[in-house]
């Protein structure tokens, strides 16, 4: 018999208890890693980031310089006949002033952002949502509306949301449960909840004038079924869909079986992918205001990757192997290990992952311009932090 799991949905971590490692880029660089990530970019012009803009950072660019690259990458002689071989590192030749002040203004804006993270802002999205109970019916009360959303600090954004933040709040149940979701529709156009990966009765699907009516602004409408099937499920918009969920309609709904298949796990953390209006994000923030994951040594956590958006996500995990264990809801035939797992749209990936390895480890999108330009790390980059 399995061992009853531990689900807990952490609160915001203690700032002034994390690792003083997250405070120092050199100790963070050395524990990270963060060093060893490659900068294909490496700009001779370093363009200003404004602060209000809603789109990734890393649309922004640079004027690239092929010989500064190579100098930055290689540490190697630069002049007119570099071959880019890498051979003046060996004989110790001059780096000309203009590369080392690009080299130096690029370094500053990257130690940056390391310094920052985890930066704090206004408002978190994912947090447990606690239903009322009825006649024994869970009961879930949602209202759709517009605010502004601090996804960076001092970067403010539009955002459709539900209750508020992004992304919404986390709708936990158990296999059997019976489940009711009233939404009231406080924005300027029509929508519905569907209900993803959930099996639900056909009129509960929430697909306007397929399953249901829309939705229209001050309108209220009621869901209910009973909840089948255990996993990692969502819900968002199903109507003008790629602007809604891109702007912020959308969350977490989590299923959990009536015994655990996987023993005792510490921390159960939800991270939702988005690429939408506000640029790339994990739970709504963008890097350096990302949540960093804090385990103990030793300690075995469980990641829900989600994915929201409309690109697909390789994260990517230092220091330590994820197991695999579920897709959308469903166990794998057998347990895998990766570093590296595609997180496709709409889908979700259930991983383990044991502890072991003590220090700040960086976690991100490995399609590096989601993560990482000429400015800095940005969008979807955090951290596991396993502490001694």
């Amino acid at each position: 018999m399995s061992t009853k799991t531990t689900l807990t949905t952490p609160a915001t971590p203690d700032l002034d208890r994390l690792p003083a490692q997250l405070n120092s880029r050199r100790a963070f660089l050395r524990h990270a890693a963060v060093a060893a990530v490659a900068m294909p970019a490496a700009g001779t012009l370093l363009t200003a980031c404004t602060k209000d803009d809603a789109g990734p950072r890393a649309a922004t660019g640079s004027t690239s310089s092929s010989n500064v690259t190579k100098g930055v990458a290689t540490g190697g002689t630069m002049g007119a006949h570099d071959t880019g071989t890498g051979h003046g590192a060996a004989t110790g030749g001059a780096v000309p002033a203009n590369a080392a002040n690009s080299a130096d203004a690029m370094d500053a804006m990257h130690e940056k952002g390391i310094k920052q993270f985890p930066a704090k802002t206004e408002g978190k999205g994912n947090q447990l949502l606690g239903p009322r109970v009825e006649n024994g019916v869970k009961i879930f009360d949602l209202e759709a509306k517009i605010v502004r959303w601090e996804v960076e600090p001092g970067r403010r954004v539009e955002a459709w949301t539900y209750n508020g933040v992004v992304p919404a709040p986390q709708i936990r149940v158990t296999e059997g449960d019976r489940v009711r979701i009233n939404i009231k529709n406080s924005l300027p156009e029509s929508t519905a909840i569907h209900f993803h990966g959930v099996l639900t009765p056909n009129d509960q699907d929430g697909v306007p004038f397929i399953t249901q009516p829309p939705i229209k602004p001050g309108q209220s409408y009621t869901y209910e079924f009973i909840a089948k099937n255990q996993g990692s499920h969502m819900y968002h918009s199903h109507h003008n869909a790629a602007k809604q969920v891109g702007l912020g309609l959308l969350g977490a709904f989590i299923i959990e079986p009536k015994r655990s298949r996987y023993g005792k796990v510490v921390q159960d953390y939800v991270m939702i992918l988005n690429d939408g209006a506000h640029g790339y994000t994990l739970n709504g923030k963008g890097f350096p205001a990302t949540e960093p994951i804090v385990a103990k040594l030793g300690d075995k956590i469980r990641i829900r990757f989600m994915n929201e958006g409309m690109m697909i996500h390789p994260m990517h995990l230092h220091g330590m192997p994820m197991t695999v264990i579920e897709k959308d809801g469903y166990p794998q035939p057998m347990a895998w290990k990766c570093d590296t797992l595609n997180i496709a749209p709409g889908e979700r990936w259930d991983v383990l992952v044991e502890c072991d390895n003590p220090g700040t480890w960086a976690f991100h999108c490995h399609i590096l311009p989601h993560a990482e330009s000429p400015h800095g790390m940005f969008g979807m980059v955090t951290a596991l932090v396993v502490q001694r």
